[in-house]
């Protein structure tokens, strides 16, 4: 995965031959990306995605999660 630029962050089965390493401290904390996404969610303009391009929704979607993320 990472000739793609991916990172992993699920951990492999136990059973599979080859183990991949991934990201302990992702994986132990997915909890708080599920409730930045729903927190990010709660604004109405990034559900329904009004922008339609793609520059101008990304620049929705930084200035959303500054303000979530600065108190």
């Amino acid at each position: 995965m990472t000739e793609r630029g991916i990172e992993v962050v699920i951990p492999p089965k136990k059973n599979l031959k080859e183990l991949r390493n991934y990201d302990r401290v992702l994986y132990k904390a997915p909890h708080q990306i599920k409730n930045f996404f729903a927190k990010l969610k709660q604004y109405r303009a990034i559900a329904t995605r009004y922008d339609k391009g793609s520059v101008n929704f990304l620049g929705g979607i930084y200035l959303v999660a500054s303000v979530i993320l600065l108190p």
